[in-house]
C-alpha cells in the first residue's frame, strides 16, 4: 500500500514554515530594546504618549493623481507641446501620507516623489514647480494649498529627483471613510 499523502503534508508544512518565519521577521523589525539606538519603542508615541488602540484602528485617507496632473513640463518661448523646444519634464513616480489624530484635529504629512528629465532645451539651474495638495470629501474641499515647490538641476545629462514634503495638512474635526487626498501639479490660481 502506498501512502499518497506525503507530498501534501510536505508543502503544508513547508507553507507553514514560511508564515512562521515571515511572522518572527515582522517581529524582530518592529521590536527592539527600548532606549537602544536604532529601536523603536511600540509602548511610546512621541513624546511619550501611549498609542490607542483607536490610532491603530483609524482611518487615513488614501492619495492618489488627479488625471493629467502627473507630469508638468516647460518649453522655450511660447512654443507649448513642441518636443525640440522642451526645456524640461517632470512627473510624480510616488505618494505617501501619514496621519497625526489629535483631539481637535487630524494633521496630515503627505509625501511626493518625482524626477526632473531635462529635454533638448535644458539648462542647470532652479526650476520652480506649482505642486497642489489638496483633501476633499466628494465634491467638499477641505484643504487645498498651492505650494511653488524649487529644485536646483546640476546636471542636464540625466534625470534630477526630489522629494516634498507637505507636513501641515490639518483637517478640523478629524478624517473619515470617503476623503481623499488629492495631489498633482497645477498652474491655475492659488486657491
Amino acid at each position: 500500500m502506498q501512502f499518497t499523502g506525503f507530498p501534501l503534508f510536505k508543502k503544508t508544512f513547508a507553507a507553514g514554515l514560511i508564515l512562521a518565519g515571515s511572522a518572527f521577521l515582522a517581529a524582530c523589525q518592529t521590536g527592539g530594546v527600548p532606549g537602544e539606538p536604532g529601536s523603536r519603542d511600540n509602548t511610546a508615541q512621541g513624546e511619550g504618549e501611549p498609542i490607542r488602540a483607536s490610532e491603530l484602528r483609524a482611518y487615513c485617507p488614501p492619495v492618489r493623481l488627479r488625471d493629467g496632473t502627473a507630469f508638468f513640463r516647460t518649453y522655450q518661448g511660447n512654443a507649448q507641446d513642441d518636443p525640440d523646444k522642451l526645456i524640461y519634464q517632470a512627473s510624480i513616480s510616488d505618494t505617501t501620507r501619514s496621519c497625526d489624530y489629535r483631539a481637535d484635529a487630524t494633521v496630515m504629512t503627505v509625501g511626493i516623489a518625482g524626477k526632473i528629465v531635462p529635454g533638448p532645451q535644458g539648462r542647470t539651474g532652479t526650476i520652480t514647480m506649482p505642486i497642489r495638495v489638496a483633501v476633499v470629501r466628494g465634491d467638499e474641499v477641505l484643504y487645498s494649498e498651492l505650494h511653488r515647490h524649487s529644485v536646483s538641476v546640476n546636471d542636464t545629462s540625466g534625470a534630477t529627483q526630489f522629494l516634498y514634503i507637505d507636513n501641515n495638512v490639518a483637517i478640523p474635526g478629524g478624517v473619515e471613510q470617503g476623503m481623499q487626498i488629492i495631489v498633482g501639479y497645477d498652474e491655475g490660481p492659488s486657491s
